[in-house]
């Protein structure tokens, strides 16, 4: 239609032939470069709204942790933004519809819920464990230390986004993991009075190493429900249930040392038998 437009046009300007052609190139590069929205691109969709469900419930664990300083909210609410994570990849595979959009959403929901989040609660952490009188350098240099958690997260983000060896298990402690760990911590303050102190200085840099190893760590993506092949999940999964049912929310710092621990021998061994991969 376009083309008979500029016909019509240049009838009445007498334009030539050459530059007939001319203009109908260039049109034809605008409607197919310049003015076609990208009208496929699905926003909406279920697996989208769930991972923004996530992102949400990490924002709102921020909020609670640096405005309200109620540790014990952001960590429910850093729960309820795994679940949301978890379920978002699995919905998009029952109703076939990833997307690559839905993959960097995801990326960007995880910084939030997985990387800011834990570093706020750490930040909290210990400002609360030192004392009215401590000095400014150990103040701020803590605090500075704590989102440090949130750089390494995105780090390890970026690098699963690209590595393509991740489909089946992670290089590196995955982001949801790492962040109910310190999350955990918080909980564990607010109703136990346990506080990790000065000890926290060490653990960041230890978890945060973690994040980007070069460690192989099992996902609970399974490829068949033989105990071939899946012995290790097993054996995690019901070791996990079990003190969670005597530790409750105790035990989910312990749970994820436990699955550091597993990860870490289970990888040495295929190291030493030469192995690659795992499933």
């Amino acid at each position: 239609m376009t083309q008979y437009l500029l016909l019509a046009i240049s009838y009445n300007m007498e334009l030539s032939e050459t530059k007939i052609k001319i203009f109908c190139n260039f049109a034809a590069y605008c409607r197919n470069n310049i003015f076609v929205l990208p009208m496929k691109i699905r926003l909406f969709t279920i697996p989208n709204l769930l991972t923004l469900a996530s992102l949400l419930c990490g924002s709102f664990a921020v909020v609670s942790a640096l405005v309200y300083g109620d540790l014990a909210l952001a960590f429910w609410l850093t729960i309820a933004a795994g679940v949301f994570d978890y379920s978002d990849g699995f919905v998009a595979r029952l109703l076939k519809c990833p997307s690559a959009i839905g993959v960097q959403l995801d990326s960007l929901s995880d910084m939030v819920s997985f990387g800011f989040a834990p570093s706020a609660v750490l930040f909290v952490l210990w400002n609360n464990s030192l004392p009215a009188d401590a000095e400014a350098w150990l103040r701020y240099g803590g605090s500075a230390l704590c989102f440090a958690v949130a750089a390494f997260s995105a780090l390890r983000l970026a690098k699963f986004n690209i590595d393509e060896t991740q489909h089946t298990e992670f290089c590196g402690l995955p982001t949801p993991a790492n962040a109910l760990f310190f999350i955990s911590l918080g909980w564990i303050k607010v109703k136990t009075g346990f506080d990790l102190g000065y000890w926290l200085l060490l653990l960041i840099p230890v978890m945060s190493w973690l994040l980007v190893s070069p460690v192989r760590m099992f996902a609970f993506k399974f490829q068949h429900f033989a105990w071939k092949g899946n012995g290790v999940r097993y054996v995690f999964i019901v070791s996990a249930a079990l003190l969670l049912a005597v530790l409750g929310v105790r035990a989910v710092p312990v749970v994820i040392v436990l699955y550091i621990a597993t990860s870490v021998v289970r990888w040495l061994s295929m190291k030493a038998k030469g192995c690659g991969q795992a499933g």
